[in-house]
């Protein structure tokens, strides 16, 4: 099946979708910062987004913390590493980029770790907005800080449940 796309509807402004197949190859915002490496988005259609955008929606009503889509990111074996990291931060959580460099084994891959989380090709679902600097702030974000922050802000827990964590 060829490449295709789609453009959604979001509280963060209009996503696009890329796919093939089943698999989803990209999600990208209006304006983002490193624009896809595909040549080609394909042809528009709604058909074979049907998952992604139920998916996306509960994620937006805050009733989904997981996606569960296949996805087929195209980058290096390095990048493909730290995406599949970037799936393993909790909902609600946030790492460094020097977290991440150690879970890679090369704790001085920290910047390594930021670029291959800037080229990061499918935004909201591969979580790169959970990751902040070593000092806890925000740090750039391909869909622009204002998304980042209400992507985290999105993900904080309800003030009635943060009593109840600890």
């Amino acid at each position: 099946m060829s490449v295709r796309h789609t453009v959604i509807d979001s509280p963060v402004g209009p996503l696009t979708l890329i796919g093939e197949g089943a698999a989803l190859l990209g999600l990208y915002f209006d304006g983002h910062l490193r624009t896809p490496r595909l040549a080609d988005h394909g042809p528009r259609t709604d058909d074979g987004f049907e998952a992604a955008r139920a998916q996306l929606a509960e994620y937006f009503a805050g009733t989904r913390r997981e996606f569960d889509l296949e996805l087929a990111p195209r980058g290096s074996a390095f990048e493909k590493q730290v995406w599949a990291l970037l799936t393993k931060i909790p909902y609600g959580e946030t790492r460094t980029y020097g977290q991440l460099a150690a879970e890679l084994g090369d704790p001085g891959a920290a910047q390594a770790v930021g670029n291959a989380n800037g080229w990061n090709p499918i935004s909201v679902i591969v979580p790169c907005h959970r990751v902040v600097g070593t000092s806890g702030g925000l740090t750039g974000y391909a869909g622009g800080l204002a998304r980042k922050r209400f992507l985290l802000g999105l993900e904080e827990p309800p003030a009635d449940e943060v009593g109840r964590l600890f």
